[in-house]
C-alpha cells in the first residue's frame, strides 16, 4: 500500500464569521524554526482589512446591546472550547519553536485569561460606575460603555497568549475587533479563529487577519471608521505613526510596549476600561 500523503493546512483569514482566502491571492511561506516545515499563511491586504471593518461595524450594535451576563457566558464558552483544543495548540506552539513545557504553560494561561475576563464582564461596570454628588434636584450617573470598533496590531513576540490578552477585554467591554495577528508566530491565531467559530461568538465580532505589519499598520491606524487602535510593540517610529493617524478622527490610541503577557499585570479590569467611553446621565428627582 502506498504511503498516505499528509494534507497540509492552509491558514486562512477570519472575517465576518467566515474563512476567506485573501482577495489578493498572496501567501506567506512561513517556515517553522523547529523543523523547517513550510506552511502557507494568507497575507492579508488593505482590501481584506476594509472588509473586516465593514463586518465588525455591522456586528457592533448586536454585540454591544447584549447583556453583560450573556457576553460573559460567550467568553467563558470560548475558554471551554480552547480547553478542548489544548493538544492542537500545544503542537502548534512547539512547531513555532516552544518547548513542550513552555507550550503547556502558554495555553493554560490563555484559557485561564479567558475565564478571568468572563468573570469580569458583568462586574466592571459596577466598579467604574458612580453616582455623582450634585447640588440640584437631579440624579447624576456616570457609567462606562463600549467605544465601538477596535483595530489591533497584536504582539509579535507572543502567539496565542498575547492574542487572547488583547481580544478578551475588548470583547468583554462590548466592542468589536479587527486584529492583525503576530507575523512571526501566526499559526495559533488562525486556529483560535476556528475556536471562535465553534463557540457562540456572532460573526463579525472578532475578525483575525494574518499578514505584514509594515504593510497594514497605516491602514489600521488611519481608517476613519475605527474608534480605537491598539498597538503592541516598542518601535518608536511606528508608535508615532499610530498616534498621529489616530488624531485624524480622534480615535483612542492605546500602546502596549515591553509587556510581559505571562504576568498578572497583563490582565485586569483596567484593560477593559481602556476601550470604554464614559457616559454621564442626568435624571430629575421624583420622575
Amino acid at each position: 500500500m502506498n504511503k498516505r500523503i499528509h494534507i497540509k493546512k492552509t491558514y486562512k483569514l477570519y472575517i465576518d464569521g467566515k474563512f476567506p482566502r485573501t482577495e489578493s491571492g498572496r501567501y506567506i511561506k512561513w517556515e517553522s524554526p523547529k523543523d523547517k516545515t513550510v506552511i502557507n499563511i494568507c497575507r492579508g491586504s488593505r482590501k481584506d482589512f476594509r472588509n473586516a471593518v465593514v463586518a465588525a461595524r455591522k456586528a457592533l450594535i448586536g454585540w454591544s446591546e447584549r447583556t453583560a451576563y450573556n457576553r460573559s457566558q460567550i467568553i467563558y464558552r470560548i475558554g471551554e472550547m480552547l480547553e478542548g483544543a489544548r493538544d492542537r495548540f500545544i503542537a502548534e506552539l512547539i512547531l513555532q519553536g516552544s518547548i513542550k513545557k513552555q507550550a503547556e504553560k502558554e495555553i493554560n494561561q490563555s484559557i485561564d485569561r479567558l475565564i478571568y475576563y468572563a468573570g469580569w464582564t458583568d462586574k466592571y461596570q459596577q466598579v467604574f460606575s458612580r453616582v455623582n454628588p450634585v447640588s440640584l434636584p437631579y440624579f447624576n450617573f456616570t457609567l462606562p460603555e463600549s467605544t465601538g470598533l477596535v483595530a489591533v496590531i497584536a504582539p509579535d513576540e507572543s502567539s496565542i497568549l498575547g492574542l487572547v490578552s488583547i481580544v478578551a477585554p475588548v470583547m468583554a467591554g462590548g466592542n468589536t475587533i479587527v486584529i492583525l495577528a503576530s507575523e512571526s508566530f501566526p499559526l495559533c491565531s488562525s486556529s483560535f479563529a476556528e475556536v471562535l467559530h465553534t463557540s457562540d461568538v456572532p460573526g463579525g465580532v472578532v475578525n483575525i487577519l494574518t499578514g505584514n505589519r509594515e504593510e497594514l499598520l497605516d491602514d489600521f491606524s488611519s481608517h476613519m471608521d475605527v474608534n480605537a487602535i491598539i498597538y503592541c510593540g516598542n518601535d518608536k517610529e511606528k508608535i508615532k505613526l499610530v498616534e498621529t493617524n489616530a488624531a485624524l478622527n480622534v480615535k483612542r490610541a492605546i500602546v502596549y510596549s515591553d509587556t510581559d503577557w505571562g504576568k498578572n499585570t497583563a490582565q485586569g479590569p483596567y484593560h477593559i476600561l481602556k476601550t470604554q467611553e464614559t457616559k454621564t446621565t442626568w435624571h430629575p428627582v421624583g420622575f
